[in-house]
């Protein structure tokens, strides 16, 4: 979110960025200038009047927005598990005019959820991509599965973006998952990412090519460790400056909102 906010106004567009007062991301956005402040009913439903669209990116903003925005409403949708079937789930759901799914296994759960195909949009997330690829030894480690795999040979990722330069590989272990901005972001690095085959990962990594592909078991993991080889690196760096660089992601956002707008 902050980096499609960056890129707009980069792009000479006008935009501001909403979002709640204690979060890492309103401070990252004051840190920088950019235009930016708390986010509450009442200031979406009195700003939005000022624009040409509202863009709400997580589900608690896609219930205030459907309630106060007074402008066509976007939304983005970057988790795999369904839409809820409930009356307020779907009354939500049928409120916004374009849905920006984040991988075409999200678009398909907004399709079964009721969603019509004419208000979805595929666009990937998008990440940078440094100059310099990662030439360290680290292998990190990613678990969103419960209970976690132990056993595996490798450190715990705690602050992957400072990490990843001194890294040769990433475990990122899940149960679901809609496409993957950790996994993104190893690959920009010319790191390879051993990944569970579920949601829209397969859409990122094609295995034995640029990554490899694993059940969330620790055999596997280790089997996987074991394939790695610096063509995988190159490859999935190389996959990130095709598919999935951030000018990519913000051009295909700023082509979905022309579709709404005069």
């Amino acid at each position: 979110m902050l980096r499609l906010h960056r890129g707009l106004l980069e792009r000479g567009h006008e935009s501001f960025l909403l979002a709640r007062g204690d979060s890492p991301l309103l401070r990252a956005a004051q840190r920088e200038g950019l235009d930016c402040a708390a986010l509450h009913a009442l200031r979406i439903g009195h700003l939005s009047r000022s624009f040409d669209l509202v863009h709400a990116h997580d589900a608690h903003t896609h219930t205030l927005a459907s309630l106060f925005a007074r402008v066509p409403l976007v939304v983005s949708r970057r988790v795999a598990f369904p839409v809820g079937a409930t009356a307020v789930s779907r009354w939500k759901y049928g409120q916004a005019d374009l849905y920006l799914a984040v991988s075409q296994f999200v678009a398909r759960q907004l399709r079964l959820g009721g969603v019509e195909g004419d208000r979805i949009r595929v666009v990937y997330d998008g990440v940078p991509v440094p100059e310099q690829t990662s030439s360290g030894e680290k292998v990190l480690e990613i678990q969103k599965i419960r209970p976690r795999v132990e056993g595996i040979d490798a450190e715990p990722a705690l602050d992957i973006e400072a990490e990843l330069p001194q890294a040769r590989a990433l475990v990122y272990l899940t149960d679901s998952e809609g496409l993957g901005s950790g996994i993104l972001l190893a690959m920009a690095h010319g790191v390879p990412v051993i990944a569970s085959a579920v949601g829209g990962i397969p859409e990122v990594i094609r295995d034995g090519e640029n990554g490899i592909l694993v059940s969330n078991d620790r055999e596997s993991v280790r089997e996987a460790l074991a394939r790695l080889n610096p063509a995988m690196g190159r490859a999935a760096r190389e996959t990130v400056i095709e598919r999935f660089a951030q000018d990519r992601m913000i051009g295909s956002t700023i082509t979905a909102y022309a579709e709404l707008l005069p």
